[in-house]
C-alpha cells in the first residue's frame, strides 16, 4: 500500500453545466435544474486516499440525492460531461456510482449482520460500536488507515446541542442530511484490482463495487443530485495534524458541550470553526 500523503483536494475545472465552483475550487453548487450536476477531483486518487465532502445545502421539492463513486474517464477527454452519473455516465463504462439514500447504504457482506431466530442473517439491524468512534483514532479498511477526526458531520448547534453532541456518537446525522460527510476511496485487493468503498460519517459502508480495475488512474466523483444543492471538499490529514488541528481539539475537550463555546472569549470564527468541526 502506497503512503497517502496530505494534499489539498480540490474539484476538477470541467464538470456539469449546471454547477459552480468556488474561488477555492472546494465547493460545487448546482444553481438550477435536479441534474447536471457531476463533478470530478481534479487529480486521480492513490490507493486508500478519500475524497470527502460534506452536504452544504439541500433543495426541496426533488426526488433523489447525493451519488458518489470512481470514473477511469479522464474529465479532460470527455466529450461532454453527462447529464447524470447514474445512468449515463456508468453507461459509459470504467465507471462506479453509488445514489446515497437516507438509510440502507451499507453493503452487507455474506455471514455479516446478526440472525434471527432460524438462522436468517438480517442485514438491516447491524449497528456500529458507538464506543468506538472517539476511542479509536483511524478508520481501518483493510490495509487502508484513515483519521476519524473529520470523517463525521456535526450539525448547526442549537438550543438542545448538549443533547445531539451525545447522539452524533452514534452516527445519528442522516447520511442525506446538511453537514452529512461522504467519502469514496479504492481499496486494492490484488494485483491491478481495487474495491470501492463508500464512507458515511465515519463508518465504512463496504465494498459497493469489487474487481475494479487500477491500470488506468481513478477519479472521484461527486454528482450534486436532486435534493443535494450543495457539498464542499472536506481535508482529510493523513500525517500530523495541523497546529489549527491540535488547537480545535484541545478546546473541545475540555468543554461540556458545543453551546458552552458562547461562553468563552475567543474570536467568532474560532468558534464557529469548533462548532462545526
Amino acid at each position: 500500500m502506497a503512503v497517502v500523503e496530505d494534499r489539498f483536494m480540490q474539484f476538477h475545472p470541467i464538470h456539469g453545466v449546471n454547477v459552480t465552483l468556488d474561488n477555492s475550487a472546494t465547493q460545487a453548487t448546482r444553481v438550477e435544474s435536479f441534474a447536471n450536476g457531476v463533478c470530478f477531483s481534479k487529480h486521480p486518487l492513490v490507493p486508500g486516499e478519500i475524497f470527502l465532502v460534506e452536504i452544504e445545502d439541500k433543495e426541496l421539492g426533488w426526488c433523489g440525492h447525493l451519488r458518489i463513486g470512481l470514473t477511469a474517464h479522464d474529465p479532460r477527454r470527455l466529450e461532454a460531461v453527462p447529464e447524470y452519473s447514474l445512468p449515463d455516465l456508468v453507461d459509459m463504462g470504467n465507471s462506479w456510482v453509488f445514489a446515497i439514500t437516507r438509510s440502507h447504504n451499507k453493503v452487507v457482506e455474506e455471514g455479516e449482520a446478526r440472525e434471527d431466530a432460524e438462522g436468517r442473517v438480517l442485514a438491516e439491524e447491524r449497528v456500529s460500536n458507538p464506543c468506538t468512534f472517539f476511542t479509536k483514532s483511524h478508520l481501518h479498511i483493510e490495509n487502508v488507515r484513515i483519521p476519524r477526526d473529520k470523517l463525521v458531520g456535526r450539525s448547526r448547534p442549537g438550543r438542545f446541542s448538549h443533547i445531539l453532541d451525545d447522539l452524533y456518537k452514534t452516527n445519528a446525522l442522516p447520511p442525506t442530511a446538511r453537514r452529512s460527510r461522504i467519502g469514496v476511496l479504492f481499496v486494492p485487493r490484488g494485483q491491478g484490482i481495487a474495491d470501492m468503498h463508500i464512507v458515511i460519517n465515519g463508518e465504512d459502508m463496504g465494498a459497493s463495487a469489487k474487481g475494479i480495475p487500477t491500470q488506468q488512474p481513478l477519479y472521484a466523483v461527486v454528482d450534486v443530485f436532486a435534493a443535494t444543492k450543495c457539498v464542499r471538499i472536506i481535508q482529510v490529514e493523513y500525517g500530523f495534524s495541523s497546529l489549527q488541528t491540535l488547537c480545535r481539539k484541545t478546546i473541545q475537550k475540555h468543554i461540556v458541550h458545543r453551546m458552552a463555546l458562547d461562553w468563552l472569549e475567543l474570536p467568532e470564527i474560532l468558534k464557529n470553526y469548533c462548532k462545526y468541526e
